[in-house]
């Protein structure tokens, strides 16, 4: 038998092989060398090709099975794409396997010079890129070189525990606290300088520190790891915004157009904690559930009283005269003041009272938004720049406010009935 030369080998030819009997891997390689001899003239005769090198050694992998025998073959050939498929079909015309009948079906035949071709392109590309790297580049790349090595030159540590930061963090008035080095050196090299790196979802005694002296924006990735991150900094840090990568992204990947893009659209943190309304949600149906319950309850008592019995009469007491007080009702229309002040009001992240005159009582901002409402006035409309939750809904009812204008409507499920609700989405 002649070996396989692996540097000469073009394609290979894979075939499964069934055969009815228990036979062994010299009966099918035998098998094949007798049943195509002479089935294609001496060019193509198996025996000869292989003694020339130009096919290498027929490899059997066969497995017993119920009585049967079913495997693998393998074929290496050098031959041309034509001649080997020639000799791929011959194998097809194999039906017998000593005293057994078999079936030989080609699986498929493949160019093994493609893996060549990888490690040829594999190996271009590393050249290429040491050619790059120690030739001269041109002017525009050494300046992007050196702006990028400014900027890692840049980079800090704050605090005991070191974590990665720009410079003068502890100088900034407001800051962004991020997840990783990798993150930082992105918005550094974007010159968005006042950033810090969280380090991991323990939060530090040192981002508290920082968190309760400025105004603190967290920009996390796009991803369930930053819901985990944003709930340790919430139990430790005072947040007043929250930003987010988009949706499978991490804030090392984006771009210098799409970095501004999500921190423009960063969101004060009570509206932005979406787990906060999901348990505020949860509790509110819960209630709901329970007095379901009682109300079902109440109406089988009722049932199940006999239909002869009656209440006793109840002598009935005149109540003094009780003074009504007025519903608030709900508008029908947001005046045109209202929905032109929502414009002037847009990407500010501010917030205006109105009286029921359309005079201005107050403006803040958004994050002051509820705090200033619990205070005594006589509030008719807020506008805001923000988003309107379940919470704000029912907290404007109990305070008797007629409408709410403001740009995007978050879940909110029940809508009081006296409050206009007004959104640009």
């Amino acid at each position: 038998m002649g070996k396989t030369y692996i540097d000469t080998v073009k394609y290979l030819v894979y075939a499964n092989v069934e055969i009815d009997g228990l036979v062994e891997k010299p009966d099918v390689v035998g098998a094949v060398f007798g049943q195509t001899e002479g089935l294609l003239g001496d060019e193509l005769d198996l025996r000869e090709l292989q003694k020339n090198g130009r096919i290498g050694r027929i490899e059997v992998d066969l497995q017993p099975r119920g009585g049967r025998s079913v495997g693998k073959i393998k074929l290496p050939s050098s031959l041309d794409m034509v001649e080997t498929c020639i000799l791929a079909a011959a194998l097809e015309t194999v039906d017998r396997v000593g005293p057994c009948e078999a079936k030989i079906a080609i699986e498929k035949v493949e160019d093994t010079r493609n893996a060549k071709r990888k490690v040829l392109v594999e190996r271009a590309k590393s050249l290429l890129k040491s050619l790059l790297t120690n030739e001269i580049p041109e002017s525009k790349e050494i300046s992007e070189m050196v702006r990028q090595e400014v900027k890692i030159a840049e980079i800090e540590e704050y605090g005991p525990e070191k974590l990665p930061c720009g410079p003068g963090i502890e100088k900034a008035d407001s800051i962004i606290i991020v997840e990783g080095r990798a993150d930082v050196l992105n918005l550094l090299k974007n010159d968005i300088n006042n950033v810090i790196a969280v380090g991991g979802a323990n939060v530090t005694g040192a981002i508290a520190k920082l968190a309760r002296e400025k105004e603190v924006t967290v920009f996390l990735d796009g991803d369930r790891g930053g819901d985990i991150i944003l709930n340790e900094l919430a139990r430790v840090a005072d947040i007043d915004f929250v930003a987010r990568a988009p949706p499978g992204k991490e804030v090392e990947e984006l771009s210098r157009k799409e970095l501004i893009k999500c921190l423009r659209a960063k969101v004060p943190f009570e509206q932005g904690s979406q787990n906060g309304e999901r348990d505020e949600r949860r509790e509110r149906a819960r209630r709901e559930r329970f007095e379901e319950r009682q109300r079902e309850r109440r109406r089988e008592e009722a049932e199940a009283q006999p239909a002869s019995f009656q209440e006793p009469a109840l002598q009935e007491v005149p109540l003094p005269p009780k003074e009504e007080q007025p519903q608030p009702q709900k508008p029908s229309e947001i005046p045109p003041a209202l929905l032109s002040s929502l414009d002037e009001l847009e990407n500010t992240l501010r917030a205006r009272f109105y009286n029921s005159e359309l005079a201005l009582l107050k403006e803040m901002p958004v994050r002051d938004m509820i705090k200033s409402l619990d205070e005594p006035n006589e509030v008719h409309a807020i506008v805001f720049d923000g988003i309107i939750t379940q919470r704000l809904a029912d907290l404007a009812e109990a305070k008797h406010v007629s409408m709410l204008v403001a740009v995007k409507l978050g879940n909110v499920f029940r809508k009081p009935a006296n409050v206009l609700i007004y959104t640009k989405t």
